[in-house]
């Protein structure tokens, strides 16, 4: 029996262009078409007015990102996060608003600062591309 892994998304056929554009190496937002204002993770109305499907479109982001806040994992026994520690959870604001649940790769966690500029990259996670991001260059 295989573990269950945590770290996969449950996808479906509103879900379906998010997950087809991270394959490609883009991250999707949605934007509502009634009061302007962009939102991560996808929903089918907007969480701030409530407008429905037809008034929220799909865009893409711009990649940059600010470090809002993060914590370094040492410990997970959760498969299979547990084979990958230590590991940065963080909290970023993508350039677009939103604030989004991500990781941060390729550094040492002590080059991190609250606002350090972020890029977007992608991790292979069981068949799915995962949007994180990484230190920007200077």
């Amino acid at each position: 029996m295989s573990a269950v892994r945590y770290d996969l998304p449950e996808t479906d056929d509103f879900t379906r262009p998010y997950w087809d554009a991270a394959a490609e190496g883009r991250l999707l937002l949605r934007r509502c078409g009634e009061c302007g204002r962009a939102h991560h993770y996808p929903r089918e109305f907007c969480p701030f007015c409530w407008a429905g499907e037809d008034r929220v479109m799909w865009e893409p982001a711009s990649g940059r990102a600010t470090l809002y806040t993060w914590s370094v994992i040492h410990r997970n026994d959760l498969p299979p996060f547990g084979t990958r520690v230590p590991y940065v959870a963080a909290v970023v604001d993508l350039a677009e608003g939103p604030r989004m649940m991500t990781e941060v790769v390729d550094c040492d966690a002590s080059a991190l600062r609250i606002g350090a500029e972020l890029e977007l990259t992608f991790r292979e996670a069981g068949g799915f591309a995962v949007a994180v991001f990484r230190l920007a260059p200077a």
